[in-house]
């Protein structure tokens, strides 16, 4: 009966959801724009395109459709969400970005929004040239957040060459100075700060062209007002959060 169901679903060209090995599902989610949605960004070139978000909670967790539909509102997009909560850039974290865009449909524009947990969870950070022509694409390098990206962003192209890669830096967050401080020398166990791997990803995408937001400058929150817009964990934004720094993702995304 299951392999039936599965069988019907891709006749119908319904993709079936893969299976992590924690048990849990990534949710695919879709936003359409309001039927009272303002197109602020009408004349936009990316106006009415269809957009694809990966990463890990921070792009998917349920607060987050407050951006997102700023975006389909502002823009008059279609927003789809294929992040799973611990993801990373690095093959070995989580249900990670490299497989979601693996199993993603084709879309004009794709978002990588990066997270937190190659940070918190010590994956090698990397260089901009891992998997890249510089080492033959070496796949060992995979494993590291900046081979991560580069994967990514190669295998975004190959599926869709006139796509548009737009890259999200992290979010802050408070749990320590490292979080929000980019002058800290608080370092997980590679050593390295968190504004160390934000700076990498910068590289990695400064070499492809690829346009980033700089979330973690432009996010307008500090230690005087993050009780405001963040979760009780001090990791995860609320609504009020999402809806602070979707105008500015919004503007972004129109160019």
């Amino acid at each position: 009966r299951v392999l039936f169901f599965m069988m019907l679903l891709v006749m119908a060209g319904i993709p079936a959801k893969a299976q992590q090995k924690d048990g849990s599902r990534p949710e695919i989610r879709r936003l359409s724009p309001s039927p009272d949605a303002g197109y602020q960004f009408r004349g936009a070139s990316n106006f009415g395109k269809s957009i694809a978000v990966f990463g890990g909670s921070l792009s998917v967790n349920r607060e987050s459709d407050a951006a997102k539909q700023i975006w389909a509102d502002m823009l008059g997009v279609e927003v789809t969400t294929y992040g799973v909560g611990g993801a990373g850039f690095s093959c070995l974290q989580g249900y990670s970005v490299q497989r979601q865009v693996e199993e993603a449909g084709l879309h004009d524009i794709y978002v990588l929004w990066a997270s937190t947990n190659d940070f918190t969870n010590d994956r090698p950070c990397g260089d901009w040239t891992d998997y890249t022509v510089f080492d033959g694409y070496d796949e060992s390098k995979r494993e590291t957040q900046c081979g991560g990206i580069n994967w990514c962003i190669r295998k975004i192209f190959e599926k869709n060459p006139k796509a548009t890669v737009y890259f999200f830096t992290p979010l802050r967050f408070f749990r320590n100075d490292s979080g929000h401080n980019p002058s800290s020398e608080v370092t997980n166990g590679t050593g390295l700060s968190f504004a160390g791997y934000i700076e990498a990803q910068k590289r990695c995408c400064g070499y492809y062209g690829i346009p980033v937001l700089d979330q973690f400058a432009v996010q307008g929150v500090n230690e005087f007002n993050c009780g405001l817009y963040y979760l009780e964990d001090k990791l995860h934004l609320n609504e009020d959060g999402y809806s602070l720094i979707g105008g500015r993702q919004a503007a972004f995304l129109a160019q």
